[in-house]
């Protein structure tokens, strides 16, 4: 052992070992240790002054010793940048309640035997018990759920999921920040992802900031603001990204929807939540909070914002939401069951139908441009299909009207069709 390391040693047995004396008699000995530490380190600050200079060696453990203490930063500043988002936007997080016409219901008196033959009710003599029944006396508004949102304009207009508001004989009603209460429209539902665009009438309304989504990094910092179990309102949850383009099917009433490309978080998504912002430490909108997985530990998953940003164009600019449409339906192509179906190919979308319709739809852009059952497409405007590029996320890159060139394996031999993508139909 060299003679530096050694005390090196020494010095931190020796600040041990006065610690309690220290403590003790603060005044008197005061600078003791001071005295100690630099009667050691002196002979190495001269060994610098007279250009004797570090081995590589400890060089390399100084330069590492720096760089994993530059990772660290204070608890209070990491604390303060979440606050800081926090304040940022939720000025701009909404409540979402969903209201209908419900049946009032009351007990009537009931008789269950009066469909049975006269001489049967004569041999109670008139005696028959009293029964009631459930009988309806009108209607009633009543709350029947709720959500979250979030305004993307100072004009009113609002972000949220499409299952929040996908009751077409239902109303909904905004609760901003500020507790004041708005009726709201909705303006448009996406044919395609969960997302939906809602309107209150005024001006001046504060707004998010929308981020980036396709920058974001497993880790990252996550905050889920949202209106917990339809209760608590601007609920603040924290976590990181823990999962990127993940594809889930999600249930709810009566609806079962495949969602492509979401991002998983484990900060807590509860009832309630949907429709709310996901964001960063920046305070901006990285997400919408669309899913949970039931019985799970802290699975929630959201929608990434750019699939979102063009929505809001589309509805600023038309009115509703634009969605390209290609018309075809097909299998995914995976190694296994390319080899099941001796194709050439193992990677690509095989143009086939199912029990829900043809493998191309009559007067689709596909059949114009001459797609045919079991054409394999392997590219759109040259980029590969994939099980992380699906047929279906590479045309809602584009919008209605653009012209695309499919690259795709018919019988064995590669051919080029342009396609004009059409609007998709709402649901």
């Amino acid at each position: 052992m060299s003679n530096k390391k050694i005390i090196i040693g020494l010095v931190i047995l020796t600040g041990f070992s006065l610690f309690s004396f220290y403590a003790s008699t603060p005044t008197a000995h005061a600078n003791l240790f001071a005295d100690i530490w630099d009667s050691f380190t002196t002979p190495f600050s001269a060994r610098e002054d007279q250009g004797i200079s570090s081995t590589s060696s400890d060089k390399t453990v100084e330069r590492q010793a720096v760089k994993e203490v530059s990772l660290y930063k204070p608890a209070l500043e990491y604390e303060q940048s979440v606050i800081g988002a926090v304040k940022r936007a939720s000025p701009a997080v909404v409540s979402i309640t969903v209201s209908k016409n419900v049946p009032i219901l009351e007990r009537c008196p009931g008789n269950p035997f009066s469909d049975l033959p006269p001489e049967f009710q004569d041999f109670f003599g008139g005696q028959l018990p009293q029964f009631y029944q459930s009988c309806e006396n009108g209607s009633k508004l009543q709350e029947v759920g709720s959500g979250t949102g979030f305004i993307v304009s100072s004009n009113g207009l609002i972000l949220t999921n499409k299952h929040v508001v996908s009751d077409k004989n239902a109303s909904y009603t905004v609760l901003t920040n500020d507790g004041k209460k708005y009726d709201a429209k909705v303006l448009a539902r996406d044919p395609v992802q969960d997302i939906a665009v809602i309107k209150i009438e005024g001006a001046g309304f504060s707004t998010v900031t929308l981020g980036d989504s396709d920058s974001l990094e497993l880790g990252q910092t996550a905050i889920a603001i949202g209106n917990a179990l339809g209760e608590f309102r601007n609920t603040v949850s924290v976590g990181v990204i823990s999962g990127l383009a993940r594809d889930v099917t999600a249930s709810g009433v009566g609806v079962v929807e495949t969602i492509e490309g979401v991002i998983q978080t484990d900060a807590a998504i509860n009832p309630g939540n949907s429709g709310g912002p996901l964001l960063n430490l920046r305070g901006e909108v990285i997400g919408i909070n669309t899913a949970v997985v039931s019985g799970a530990q802290s699975i929630g998953f959201t929608i990434p914002i750019n699939q979102a940003k063009r929505d809001v164009q589309s509805v600023k600019s038309n009115g509703e939401i634009q969605t390209p449409f290609l018309g075809v339906r097909y299998l995914l192509l995976t190694p296994e069951l390319a080899k099941a179906q001796k194709l050439t190919v193992t990677v690509g979308a095989l143009v086939r139908g199912t029990e829900d319709g043809p493998a191309v739809e009559p007067n689709s852009p596909a059949a114009k441009a001459g797609i045919q059952a079991e054409d394999i497409i392997l590219k759109v405007n040259g980029k590969s299909v994939d099980a992380d590029h699906t047929l279906s996320k590479l045309i809602n890159e584009f919008n209605v009207g653009d012209i695309v060139t499919l690259t795709i394996s018919r019988s064995g031999k590669s051919i080029s069709l342009s396609v004009i993508l059409a609007k998709r139909s709402s649901n």
